[in-house]
């Protein structure tokens, strides 16, 4: 009887090692993006969300130039996951780190459209004679089409525009804008930039507006986007008595998620020591 204990126990242990050299297998072969189907769950910040949430629309200003890694920018939109997200001051080399980055460690897969309006070797690196791409980006984890893209006539101190896709959100097409407006102590020129993107918005019944706007809520070159479109903060609007969440380091809501034809069912405004303005995203309800 001993002999054949000792035996099992040996044979217990082989078999637990064979087990364990076929998981190392199964690690190599699906890797770290494999779906959460797979042996293994992909590699998630704490507490982040397990997959692209459906209705969740995101907009943030990366900064650039700032001190920031793709990496931990990845990640940091990974937690929360969107469907859709709207990128500014975004190099097209960084864009592509960030979405392959969210490929390859969080599991989840974005298209890319891109409203590009500079070429700057200082900021997006590059040769002199070939720099890198920057301006806008939208991600999104459905295919977009119709891709329009603006310079406006007047970009201030530096050239700015939007883009607008057509994209699905919560099950339905609606249209993006993403947008960076002239720097502050612009505001004429701003007034003719809004007038601009507004004149395009307008035209579409179902419409969701993101960016860096550049300016406070009761600024008045903002008066045409609050026309056609709600913050999705219901308690952010251009009047004296709105309560408008900072949306930057500086104390102030420059970042905006306007919605038009859609609503919202909740927002949050998350500070992160990346980039100088806060990630800012909401839930939407486009039925």
């Amino acid at each position: 009887m001993r002999i054949h204990s000792e035996e099992a126990t040996v044979l217990g242990r082989g078999t637990r090692l064979l087990a364990g050299v076929v998981m190392v297998a199964c690690v190599a072969i699906v890797g770290p993006s494999a779906p959460s189907g797979a042996l293994f769950a992909r590699s998630l910040p704490v507490e982040a969300a397990k997959d692209v949430v459906p209705n969740r629309v995101m907009t943030w200003n990366i900064c650039n130039p700032c001190e920031g890694s793709n990496v931990d920018r990845a990640a940091a939109i990974a937690t929360y996951a969107p469907q859709l997200i709207g990128l500014q001051e975004a190099c097209v080399r960084d864009v592509e780190r960030i979405r392959d980055h969210l490929k390859r460690r969080h599991g989840l897969v974005y298209h890319v459209e891109y409203g590009t309006v500079l070429r700057d070797w200082d900021r997006c690196g590059g040769m002199p004679w070939s720099p890198g791409a920057y301006g806008q980006a939208i991600l999104s984890a459905a295919p977009m089409t119709d891709r329009h893209h603006v310079e406006y006539p007047d970009g201030g101190s530096e050239d700015r525009g939007y883009m607008a896709v057509t994209t699905l959100v919560d099950g339905r097409h609606v249209r993006v804008f993403n947008t960076h407006l002239a720097q502050r102590r612009q505001e004429a020129v701003r007034a003719e930039q809004t007038r601009v993107l507004a004149a395009d918005v307008a035209q579409h019944d179902r419409a969701i507006v993101l960016g860096d706007f550049n300016a406070v809520p009761d600024a008045p070159e903002l008066a045409p986007i609050w026309a056609l479109a709600a913050d999705a903060d219901p308690q952010c609007h251009p009047s004296s008595f709105g309560t408008c969440k900072a949306t930057t380091d500086w104390q102030s809501k420059f970042d905006y998620i306007f919605l038009r034809g859609v609503v919202a069912r909740g927002h949050r405004v998350q500070p992160t020591s990346h980039s100088d303005h806060h990630l800012l995203y909401a839930d939407v309800d486009s039925t």
